[in-house]
């Protein structure tokens, strides 16, 4: 959800004392690092998991204010839209039942969530894009009661000097339309995945995140209708670039995949932060200088698909988390959770055993593979480290899958939790049936009939079955 801020009216005075803190912080941060500050113990994961609530009839339910109280729960809050709530998690160490514990966890408050759901009439989902959405519902009178999203659609349009956004994508059809708010972002739900990594660790863990980015949205891809238009299997990172832009260069852009690796120190983001991204939310806070307020409130602001965060452990000291962001929500709570799987299997086996991975695979090639992986899903030609090149699919049954494997196994999983969780994966590149291929059947055989599909996918998901598993 982010940081909640008090206020939403804003002076230049306001603007420039928040930018004195942010240089400050920012400074203060540059130390943290050079001396060793950081909290280095074991890694954490965790993860957030956005979602929807819907009509029975499958179109979307702007009820979360009365769901969010009935449910009185801290770890289910509202999101930018009163039809969509997120679900977090708590922390795991990286050890043996992380998986099984994150997926217990995750379907425990997923129930609960819907029994409450329930009692309003209404149904949860989880999915990257509702295929039900219109633009109508994406207005200024479905945005959740927060100072901060108002201030943040304020804010955007001011740096727009009033212009309206434009929405641009092209696919097997082409979508087009203009919009005067930045509710366009509230059509976009995610599956977000967090690792606390020790500073000395964290350049590489950021860059890597960056190079398997490309499999990670292939094979969870699950956003390709909206507004009756088909288009990217994965339409949510199109969708959510455009809908806060305020900048056309790649220098400006609020939603980034970026312009390079980081080189030395994770810090470069924070000075990037500083040094090219003009402040949305210059709310002032009574923090001392150590909490480093402004400066994540101020991150929190920029949506890099893989975003470093500065959190702050029980003891007190200061850590670093990075956020991979690719995954959409869904389609149920098996393959997200297998979804984390792959990421922290994989991760850990190429931090382990690739050497120099930026020189291998140049940046510009690994920000092709995000977004062609992001257009065609499971059939995206990509090229891999060292210049290896073919199709995604293939990559992950040939390479990245058994890396994967060997990386939990090098983390010390037990063998029938890697089965269980990898196996899904495994299923889904198998049949080639993600999320996104899923929706697409279901329409060539029934038809563009959007309520349809919702109700057939909600269908699917309350079978408990994962997608590689559902029929149409």
């Amino acid at each position: 959800m982010g940081q909640e801020i008090s206020d939403s009216n804003f002076s230049e005075a306001d603007f420039r004392r928040f930018r004195d803190r942010l240089v400050a912080e920012t400074a203060l941060l540059e130390y943290w690092l050079a001396e060793g500050v950081m909290d280095d113990s074991e890694p954490m994961a965790g993860c957030e998991l956005e979602a929807w609530l819907v009509t029975r009839q499958g179109l979307p339910a702007p009820i979360n204010q009365s769901f969010l109280e009935a449910m009185d729960d801290p770890m289910v809050v509202p999101e930018l839209s009163t039809f969509n709530v997120e679900l977090n998690t708590r922390p795991h160490t990286l050890s043996t039942g992380l998986f099984d514990q994150m997926h217990q966890d995750l379907d425990e408050l997923w129930h609960r969530c819907e029994a409450v759901a329930g009692e309003l009439g209404a149904h949860m989902m989880m999915i990257g894009i509702l295929p039900t959405v219109q633009k109508s519902d994406l207005c200024l009178e479905n945005i959740s009661g927060m100072q901060r999203y108002r201030a943040l659609n304020e804010q955007v349009l001011r740096m727009r000097e009033g212009a309206p956004l434009q929405l641009d994508i092209r696919a097997a059809d082409h979508l087009f339309t203009q919009h005067y708010d930045v509710m366009l972002e509230a059509a976009t739900t995610s599956f977000q995945i967090h690792l606390k990594v020790g500073a000395r660790q964290a350049v590489r863990a950021y860059n890597l995140s960056k190079i398997i980015s490309a499999p990670m949205v292939a094979v969870s891809a699950n956003s390709p209708f909206l507004f009756g238009h088909e288009l990217w299997d994965e339409t949510r990172i199109p969708l959510f670039e455009q809908s806060v832009a305020v900048g056309a260069s790649d220098y400006s852009k609020r939603v980034t995949f970026g312009v390079r690796y980081v080189e030395e120190s994770i810090v470069e983001c924070f000075q990037a932060n500083r040094d090219r991204y003009p402040v949305l939310l210059p709310q002032l806070m009574d923090e001392p200088v150590e909490s480093l307020a402004h400066l994540r409130l101020h991150n929190g602001t920029i949506w890099r698909w893989n975003r470093p965060l500065i959190g702050f452990s029980d003891d007190g000291r200061p850590h670093i988390r990075i956020e991979h962001r690719v995954v959409p929500s869904g389609p149920s709570t098996l393959d997200v959770v297998a979804n984390a799987a792959f990421y922290f299997g994989l991760l850990h086996e190429l931090m382990a055993t690739e050497s120099e991975p930026e020189k291998r695979l140049p940046f510009t090639r690994c920000k092709d593979n995000f977004y062609r992986a992001a257009y065609q899903g499971l059939d995206a030609q990509v090229m891999w480290l060292d210049g290896e090149e073919g199709n995604i699919a293939e990559l992950c049954e040939r390479r990245l899958l058994p890396q994967a494997r060997a990386g939990l196994e090098r983390m010390g999983m037990a063998r029938p939790e890697i089965d269980r969780w990898l196996g899904i994966v495994a299923a889904r590149v198998g049949t080639r049936q993600n999320g996104a291929r899923w929706q697409r059947r279901w329409v060539a055989e029934h038809g563009r009939d959007f309520p349809g599909l919702v109700q057939a996918y909600r269908a699917q998901q309350d079978s408990g079955i994962p997608v590689h598993g559902w029929i149409v």
